[in-house]
């Protein structure tokens, strides 16, 4: 079974070399992320087993989606950052296109770290998965542990007030939470804004059934056209923002940090609206 397991994942590596194109091999080599006597990160990330385990996330990404990312040289190519964006779509595919831009597609990469909510690692085998492709629970702690090892990660505030807002709201930011902004004054670390078109389409909600949702211990229930918060084949468009540096103290009152955040979900919205102006079609 060790063999097949080897087999398997050496075919899914090498779908990724094919569909990244040429210098991807050459490009995820320069991925050095800490490894314990494991092989893996504190956290379980395994650089090797993610680049089997990225395959069909980049087919996603390069023949579903189709994404465009512009301004990946805004994000550093080394040292602690916050990426912060705009959430939507039902299921988290955004964070995935995000992370994968700056995999594949920014030289030298950067293997971005995602925050999962605390119900995620209860699901079975998804919870070891997102382990080992470098996903995190969003604990402050863990932010800290990863903003002090030079980490690069990504932050939604809206948290599932994004993700899940009802389709008549697209593209109207929620309320930013003040958190990122606390670890990005404790730790002196810089935000990228990033804005996130294509996602609010890809999996429209009708409505919310929050029974079922309470059943399942979900936040939402989601009920889309297709019945499943599958996404339909809508074009991303990822636009990366200039880094943005902040004074102050991570404990200033409340007021003083939404002063703050609000910069950062302004330059979210203009990067949202440079991107709908843009594109001419949902789909292409």
């Amino acid at each position: 079974m060790a063999g097949l397991g080897d087999e398997i994942q050496e075919r899914l590596r090498r779908w990724t070399m094919e569909l990244g194109g040429p210098g991807t091999r050459e490009r995820l080599q320069k991925l050095t992320p800490p490894r314990n006597e494991y092989g893996v990160d504190p956290y379980g990330f395994d650089v090797d087993f993610m680049q089997a385990a990225v395959a069909p996330v980049l087919w996603l990404y390069r023949k579903y989606f189709r994404v465009q990312a512009f301004g990946l040289e805004n994000v550093p190519n080394e040292g602690p950052v916050l990426i912060v964006g705009n959430h939507s779509g039902q299921l988290p595919f955004d964070a995935v296109m995000v992370e994968t831009a700056c995999l594949v597609d920014k030289d030298p990469p950067r293997a971005v770290r995602a925050l999962v909510d605390k119900w995620v690692p209860t699901l079975p085998f998804v919870s070891t998965l997102f382990a080992r492709c470098g996903q995190v629970v969003g604990t402050p702690e863990n932010c800290r542990r990863l903003l002090s090892a030079g980490e690069a990660m990504l932050v939604f505030p809206e948290g599932t007030r994004g993700l899940n807002k009802p389709f008549s709201r697209r593209y109207q930011l929620q309320d930013f939470g003040l958190g990122f902004m606390r670890l990005a004054l404790e730790n002196g670390v810089p935000v990228v804004p990033v804005g996130v078109v294509g996602a609010e389409e890809q999996a429209p909600a009708i409505l919310d059934i929050q029974p079922l949702a309470r059943m399942f211990s979900f936040p939402h229930f989601p009920i889309t056209p297709t019945g499943l918060p599958f996404p339909l084949p809508v074009r991303y468009r990822i636009h990366f923002g200039e880094p943005m540096r902040f004074t102050g103290r991570a404990d200033d009152e409340d007021a003083v940090l939404e002063r703050k955040v609000a910069r950062v979900r302004d330059a979210v919205a203009g990067l949202l609206a440079r991107g709908l102006a843009d594109r001419e079609h949902v789909f292409w």
